[in-house]
């Protein structure tokens, strides 16, 4: 790898400018999930048909994640984040032109593989940005990434309340975030590979150690995904609520966390990133036990807030704790990128079907239970945790030192 060195205001601008990159990406996200509905009619869908046409957005996301750390070899960080977040911010039109499941299966598919090489690419550069400045930042740029989704939700909420067509919005909205993202990808460190320096494989099964860390991630995007996808039917359903409170409660869930993200470094870098998912843990537990026991909303409502908290974290120290654990950096991310990406797709229909066979209180004690992996598997992210403290020399490199 080549020896580069960087001023530390190069290095700070750099965290700047790849917040604002997980900032862009997540206002994508937030900006599509509004708007679903609008989709689900434009292609004439029924429930089940629409939910195996999103399902192509992980199938998307899985098959092209290994290639990004190709991208990044081939071209640098800095040019190829440029592409891949202008080819993401662009695929947000895809969906909205679709006017069958087929077409929308086909736009799903790349709007997924658009968001997976470019959620690899702003990931891998945060680590290298997080070893150069030697502490923990990776909590702080997914809490970016949450502010982004809540607003592209916000505008997005407020475009489908003036009956707005969702591919004028779309349109608008890829227009104004491609040029925000490409925009800050051009402020970002231009990390460069060694002339002697073998590029990355196409794809490769993920290492072993990437499979661990995907484990503590796994649990922590499950409970995810159980609660965002079913805190509101559980408010409904099991406690009589309105559709008002049972909204809030979501709501509530998604604040908690990008709260807790952008607050996360603090904890990490006085605590230690296992210390600190141990903790989160005990509290996703307890708040797994609030929602099986409540027979009030506001108990529920506390317990998924408490969800919220417990799992903020978790993720973004998995992916940090990846980029540490070996030779392939970019290779350990995509794989435990994949296993989370997994565990987000499969959480809402286990739920469900749980839900169906027995009741969602016994779905919530399965979350519940799945959390306590947290505190009892956290050991597996000491990897990250002693390569964000280590001491480095700055340096540029295609991908983070795998140094521990």
């Amino acid at each position: 790898m080549k020896d580069v060195g960087y001023e530390q205001h190069e290095v700070r601008r750099s965290r700047y400018a790849v917040a604002a990159v997980f900032a862009v990406h997540g206002a994508v996200t937030g900006s599509f999930a509004t708007r679903v509905p609008w989709i689900q009619d434009h292609a004439s869908l029924g429930a089940g048909r629409l939910g195996f046409a999103l399902a192509f957005t992980a199938f998307g996301a899985s098959c092209s994640m290994p290639l990004a750390g190709r991208i990044s070899h081939r071209f640098g960080s800095r040019t190829a984040l440029r592409v891949l977040i202008a080819l993401w911010t662009l695929s947000l039109m895809l969906p909205s032109l679709a006017p069958n499941m087929y077409t929308l299966c086909l736009a799903m598919f790349a709007y997924g593989a658009s968001a997976g090489m470019a959620d690899i690419a702003m990931n891998a550069l945060g680590v290298e940005v997080e070893r150069l400045l030697g502490r923990s930042i990776m909590s702080g740029l997914h809490g970016m990434w949450s502010a982004g989704a809540l607003i592209g939700s916000g505008a997005g909420t407020l475009a489908a309340h003036l009956g707005s067509d969702a591919r004028l919005h779309f349109a608008l909205a890829a227009a104004t975030l491609t040029a925000l993202g490409v925009l800050a990808a051009g402020r970002v460190l231009d990390l460069q590979p060694a002339e002697d320096e073998e590029p990355p494989p196409r794809f490769a099964l993920p290492p072993r150690s990437a499979l661990l860390i995907g484990a503590v991630g796994f649990c922590a995007v499950f409970a995810e995904g159980a609660s965002l996808d079913w805190s509101a039917v559980f408010l409904r359903d099991r406690l009589d609520s309105s559709a008002g409170l049972a909204a809030a409660s979501t709501t509530g869930f998604m604040l908690t966390m990008a709260v807790a993200r952008i607050a996360g470094d603090t904890m990490v870098n006085r605590f230690g990133a296992v210390r600190t998912v141990r903790a989160g843990g005990v509290l996703a537990v307890l708040g797994g036990l609030l929602i099986v026991v409540a027979g009030h909303p506001a108990v529920a409502m506390t317990g998924f807030a408490l969800m919220g908290l417990g799992i903020a974290v978790v993720v973004p120290l998995c992916f940090a704790a990846a980029g540490h654990s070996g030779p392939n950096p970019s290779q350990a991310i995509a794989g435990v990128a994949t296993i989370t990406y997994t565990s987000g797709l499969i959480a809402p229909s286990l739920i469900g079907g749980v839900a169906q066979a027995t009741s969602l209180v016994v779905s919530f004690a399965l979350v519940a239970a799945l959390a306590c992996g947290l505190v009892v598997f956290a050991g597996v992210l000491r990897t990250g945790e002693r390569g964000a403290r280590a001491e480095v020399s700055p340096r540029a490199a295609a991908v983070p030192d795998p140094r521990p």
